[in-house]
């Protein structure tokens, strides 16, 4: 075999599957880059039981509608600041929501009592959402950070109403 031919074997089987393969993982990373805050438009949160998700955020409007200890629907205008939103983005980023499946749920069940959580995150070009039960029993690293984002935003919108309220 000559030198050319050495070097043009040595091409095709090494550096082109590499190449190709550099390829196809940047683009596989870029395509799943994090969600840009620059393009953030709003956040959906409801939650509820399994069976009802009757609470509900929206942020693009600042409707905010719950159930009170008496049963009663309430229905109230609780706007989140440009910091309170870059704090949920961020949040959401460093839990990996990103990487959620659709659905964290468990397995079907006659009891209707377990808590259940819908969080959309919606951006200019791109959204994404997420259903969460808290009977879901597989992967607790998954569980813990589905849990901890819902904390998250449950304490931004609180404190958002408490602001408001002021």
């Amino acid at each position: 075999m000559s030198d050319k031919g050495k070097r043009i074997f040595l091409a095709l089987s090494i550096i082109v599957p590499f190449l190709a393969y550099c390829v196809y993982y940047y683009g596989h990373m870029l395509k799943n880059a994090p969600y840009k805050f620059t393009e953030f438009e709003s956040v959906t949160f409801k939650y509820g039981t399994v069976d009802s998700l009757v609470n509900i955020y929206d942020s693009k409007t600042g409707t905010y509608t719950y159930l009170n200890s008496q049963d009663s629907l309430i229905t109230k205008h609780v706007k989140l600041t440009k910091d309170d939103q870059l704090y949920l983005h961020r949040k959401a980023a460093n839990l990996g929501f990103w990487d959620f499946p659709q659905k964290v749920a468990g397995p079907p069940s006659a009891d209707k009592s377990i808590p259940a959580y819908y969080i959309e995150y919606r951006y200019k070009r791109k959204s994404k959402a997420v259903y969460f039960d808290m009977g879901y029993d597989g992967d607790i690293r998954l569980r813990q950070a589905a849990k901890t984002l819902v904390d998250e935003i449950q304490k931004t919108i609180n404190d958002a109403e408490s602001r408001s309220e002021k």
